[in-house]
């Protein structure tokens, strides 16, 4: 049987069709804690509750699509300033009073350099950002999917230059241990992670200077040409 044919005869009908959402954990270090943007939402379910950046993936569009969209229309971060990376597929019956919702998370990382004040949709109450260790209740499993992205979050810093995202463009070592160190809730020794650094070969010094109060800081920066993937706790003690 040909493929026109075959739907001539396929019956969409018999089929139960579940809707399928994205949401975005956006995280990012706010007066040296790291964060996570939340909204309110405004109407049923659960009303005036904050939660997770998302909403409902439109038939033309892809996934990757929906979820910069959604942030942008709900928050006004754009997707110019991020750096977005699929999650995890959440799928529980009973998850979303509505209907029967899949939703594909996502994980995203900006620096505190390039957010500007972020704005509230029509359909959301309000919006703000909150440490990931004093957060208020959230809406539907949103609290799991979080937590799901702290740990995916923490683990790639292991392996990964994905914590360069959470940075300005230029930074100082004593910058970057310490958004290191918020991440992952624990101090690290500067002497050692210094040490592994150097020989991870990831970052190059600038022209420049941060002044610190003290003696100044050089500048540092990411190397464009430097391999992503790192070995494994290759910064780490």
């Amino acid at each position: 049987m040909s493929t026109s044919e075959s739907l001539k005869t396929y019956d969409v009908t018999k089929y139960e069709r579940p809707s399928v959402t994205v949401d975005v954990v956006l995280f990012s270090i706010l007066d040296e804690q790291l964060k996570v943007l939340l909204i309110k939402r405004k109407g049923w379910p659960h009303e005036d509750m904050w939660a997770i950046p998302g909403g409902f993936v439109q038939m033309d569009e892809g996934l990757e699509s929906a979820a910069y969209r959604e942030l942008e229309e709900e928050t006004g971060v754009k997707r110019t300033d991020l750096y977005l990376e699929q999650l995890y597929t959440f799928g529980d019956p009973e998850r979303d009073p509505r209907t029967r919702v899949i939703t594909v998370a996502y994980f995203a990382l900006v620096g505190a350099d390039k957010i500007s004040t972020p704005q509230a949709a029509d359909d959301a109450a309000d919006v703000g950002w909150f440490s990931v260790y004093a957060l208020p209740p959230l809406a539907f499993d949103h609290d799991a999917i979080l937590d799901y992205a702290l740990t995916r979050l923490r683990y790639k810093l292991e392996y990964s230059a994905v914590g360069f995202q959470l940075l300005p463009e230029r930074f100082t070592l004593r910058e970057l241990q310490e958004a290191y160190e918020i991440v992952l809730g624990t101090k690290l020794d500067k002497g050692n992670f210094r040490s592994k650094l150097r020989k991870s070969d990831v970052v190059e010094m600038v022209d420049g200077y941060r002044d610190t109060g003290g003696r100044p800081a050089r500048l540092y920066r990411f190397r464009e040409d430097a391999v992503a993937e790192i070995k494994a706790r290759r910064l780490f003690p």
